[in-house]
């Protein structure tokens, strides 16, 4: 694929470099577009050597190749990291005075604008105003991360790091339409990750969820409006979604007890967390230790079916009208095949949506792809097609639209 990288005259324009690795490094052929003022940061140099393309901030450069036209013309994306205040004025207003603004309004590709500025300056009017002009125009505009900002500042408007930055633009590729601003003004409960149930000090029972689908729904979730909040059980090497509420749970009985407060008042609930079923009765205070004292059995204890009490909460009348959302990680036996354990389940749980995952070797846990069904209390019965946890993701929230009262 064509990707147009164009980069802003800001302190994170040294993360560019990162994101145009990353496109080269997955096969992309990658144009470099900065304006004069990220020149200021990182030298045209940098950007050739990492692209392997020539690097111009202006229309008059090779002008028989007529680039301000050709370049956009030609591309599959454009991605704009950092987009700085200015960058998003001057793109909103539809100037075309350096080569960035000129191939952008000749693009007719997917444009991701990733922003990165004073939290002041992202929360100005005329910033709001850009950005709204800009999505009315049918570009992607991330919402940003908070975080330390230059100097000892802090908040929104800190640039998501690359890989986040990459992973939207990929899900872009796969699928143009994918993060429509239909969740505004949505709150949107998610859960990811394993949990883990303590036997001792050291051991505990758990799983292989490594929690990249939850993410991956809470990051695309946000990116289309939603405020979202994310309950992580073991999730320990995944980098914080941009623009989300992360609270970090370790056992199911913690999980229980984050869903029972975040939930009341939420539109929606997605339960992606794969939950221990049993824990152990009995939590050792020192390491078990072999010899003498070694248990011959370790009792088990169920714990809370965590997505079914939210169904008879809403039943109950305790949550609204909050739309409820399963995963289940299934696999086939003498009993039936997937779909048969997943339709059961469906009905045993109560909720609207269950999404359902055939599970094993090299499949949904620890992996970056996914795919599966997607089942629904009305009857129907749609496949997810092999592709990206965000893809997978963007299809859920999809069918969770139509759901929203």
């Amino acid at each position: 694929m064509r990707i147009v990288v164009g980069v802003g005259g800001g302190i994170a324009a040294y993360k560019a470099c990162a994101l145009v690795r990353r496109f080269t490094e997955t096969g992309h052929q990658v144009r470099v577009i900065p304006t004069e003022s990220a020149l200021q940061f990182v030298g045209k140099a940098t950007f050739e050597a990492l692209s392997g393309q020539p690097v111009s901030t202006s229309v008059f450069t090779d002008v028989p190749e007529v680039p301000h036209v050709r370049i956009g013309q030609e591309a599959d994306l454009v991605v704009i990291a950092p987009a700085t205040a200015d960058l998003m004025a001057r793109a909103a207003q539809g100037r075309a005075d350096d080569l960035l603004t000129a191939t952008l309004l000749t693009a007719r590709c997917p444009v991701l604008f990733a922003p990165a500025m004073h939290t002041e300056m992202w929360e100005h009017p005329a910033t709001v105003a850009n950005v709204a002009t800009l999505r009315a125009h049918g570009a992607t505009v991330m919402e940003p991360a908070s975080g330390r900002l230059t100097g000892t500042d802090t908040g929104p408007g800190r640039l998501p790091e690359p890989e986040e930055i990459f992973g939207l633009a990929s899900l872009l590729l796969e699928r143009p339409d994918a993060l429509p601003r239909d969740l505004e003004g949505r709150r949107v409960i998610i859960t990811a990750g394993g949990t883990r149930e303590p036997l001792d000090p050291v051991r505990f029972l758990g799983n292989r969820s490594s929690g990249k689908q939850g993410y991956a729904l809470a990051r695309v979730a946000a990116q289309r409006g939603a405020s979202v909040t994310l309950i992580a059980g073991n999730t320990v090497e995944l980098a914080p979604p941009a623009a989300v509420d992360l609270v970090h749970i370790t056992t199911a009985e913690q999980l229980a007890t984050a869903v029972d407060k975040h939930a009341v008042g939420a539109d929606a609930v997605i339960m992606a967390a794969a939950v221990a079923d049993f824990r152990p009765t009995n939590v050792a205070a020192a390491k078990i230790k072999k010899g003498a004292n070694e248990p011959d059995v370790i009792p088990l204890t169920k714990n809370p079916d965590i997505l079914a009490g939210l169904v008879t909460a809403r039943t109950e009348g305790r949550l609204g009208d909050t739309a409820i959302v399963g995963f289940a990680a299934e696999t086939g036996d003498e009993n039936g095949d997937v779909l048969t354990h997943a339709r059961a389940k469906l009905a045993r749980k109560g909720c609207d949506l269950l999404v359902v995952n055939a599970v094993g070797e090299g499949k949904a846990f620890e992996v970056d792809t996914n795919d599966g069904w997607l089942l629904g209390a009305d009857g129907t019965e749609s496949a997810l097609d092999h592709g990206s946890k965000a893809l997978l993701a963007s299809r859920v929230l999809d069918a969770l639209i139509p759901l929203l009262h």
